[in-house]
């Protein structure tokens, strides 16, 4: 593959790498901000507008509508004006969004400022997804787990400090949500200052010197890695909607105790984001991509049936599946050095498309088996359950798969990363 961007971009811990490093790391905990602050403010947005839960719904659509529309010009933006330029106008647009959502009184100005939030959330996933691509050209797999740590961390306390944010009161005026996304937000331009100071590399590339996204897309590899990616998420995300509900209505938790496995899962999700990165580098990053997927299917599969007491395993599943996302960008990083704006958006668009159908596939599977056994019985709420979280654990087993058939493909050809 092509290797001169890389060597071109060697990184050195010069000031620009340093300001490189500020931008990408400071840019995740904001992208990990802007995604989690909501929890708390939903109930008090929908009480200030009156809203009933289908409006809520359409709301919190505008977060996937946002974020596809983003996926379709990002990659265009980043050769017409750079990514330099691209990663200043996603963080910009969030800031400015947030003081649009402070002046929000009406319903309509909300929910357009709530969308402009979500394009520049979209527009700052895929402009750090390339930034990290051009600039983690060593240790890849390393600095992609540590990026992506900082957004599981900030993912983590961002809804604490929101709670704590709309009850501060000042000059005698309680922020509330309206304030609380204004501070949060407008945080958005930190990251702003190193991003504003710094040359990214890349950028001075030429459109002959890239490969067009349609001679992209015949790239077996391209496809792999979009089965791999789509069952991973999946995998990742829906356990922080299903998790709790699960141990709740089977195993008859409490709240309390549910949502302390749930933030038992983030931890070893984050812990294994900060450590387990070195070893992907160390054993490849398609290898890596198969063993922990795996370990995470397994981990599932046993939590689910083999009851109550091996609870704790759902907690265990979140070691494998943390490292997926930032070892498969590592993975595009190195197979497409050239074209990994084209190549990120493609893959993360299919990707936000599968993302959609695993989650509806979850909730028709639970009714199906609830009713296959008896919708008004305890048995049918069990196995319903059971079957929805067991296709959690089977969307795992299949990123390993296809991690397997990925593997063969290019050991074949002998272009294993």
């Amino acid at each position: 593959m092509n290797t001169d961007l890389q060597t071109k971009a060697k990184p050195k811990f010069s000031k620009d790498y340093t300001l490189h490093l500020a931008t990408i790391f400071l840019g995740f905990i904001i992208f990990g901000i802007s995604e989690n602050i909501k929890g708390p403010a939903i109930p008090r947005i929908q009480f200030d507008f009156r809203l009933d839960e289908m409006q809520i719904g359409t709301l919190l659509s505008l977060n996937a509508l946002g974020y596809l529309i983003a996926c379709s010009f990002t990659a265009l933006l980043t050769r017409k004006i750079g990514i330099k330029w691209v990663s200043m106008a996603a963080f910009g647009s969030m800031a400015i969004s947030g003081v649009f959502i402070f002046l929000s009184h009406s319903y309509p100005m909300f929910t357009a400022s709530y969308f402009l939030m979500y394009i520049g959330n979209g527009m700052l996933e895929i402009g750090l997804a390339i930034l990290a691509a051009r600039i983690f050209v060593r240790n890849t797999g390393t600095m992609m787990n540590l990026s992506h740590f900082f957004y599981g961390i900030s993912s983590t306390v961002a809804p604490m400090i929101a709670s704590g944010l709309m009850t501060i009161t000042v000059w005698n005026h309680t922020l509330d949500w309206r304030g609380m996304y204004l501070a949060m937000l407008m945080l958005s331009v930190l990251p702003m200052i190193p991003a504003l100071m710094s040359k990214f590399p890349g950028d001075d590339l030429s459109e002959t010197e890239r490969v067009p996204l349609k001679q992209l897309v015949r790239d077996p590899a391209l496809w792999l890695v979009v089965m791999i990616l789509s069952f991973g998420v999946v995998s990742e995300m829906a356990v922080g909607g299903w998790l709790v509900n699960f141990l709740e209505k089977s195993y008859n938790w409490e709240p309390t105790a549910a949502a302390g496995m749930l933030s038992a899962f983030f931890l070893c999700f984050s812990a294994a984001r900060l450590l387990l990165g070195p070893i992907t580098d160390r054993i490849g990053f398609t290898l890596s991509i198969i063993i922990l997927s795996a370990l995470t299917g397994v981990c599932t599969f046993i939590a689910i049936f083999g009851g109550e007491s091996y609870a704790f395993l759902f907690a265990a599943a979140g070691i494998g599946i943390a490292p997926i996302y930032p070892t498969v960008m590592a993975l595009i990083a190195k197979r497409y050095p050239r074209e990994s704006d084209t190549a990120i958006t493609f893959i993360v668009t299919m990707m936000g498309i599968g993302s959609v159908i695993g989650n509806y596939a979850i909730g028709a599977i639970t009714n199906g088996f609830k009713q296959m056994y008896g919708s008004e019985t305890e048995l049918g709420l069990l196995r319903g359950l059971q079957a929805g979280y067991g296709f959690i654990g089977l969307c795992a087993v299949l990123c390993s798969l296809f991690g397997i058939v990925l593997y063969r493909y290019l050991r074949v050809r002998k272009q294993l990363i």
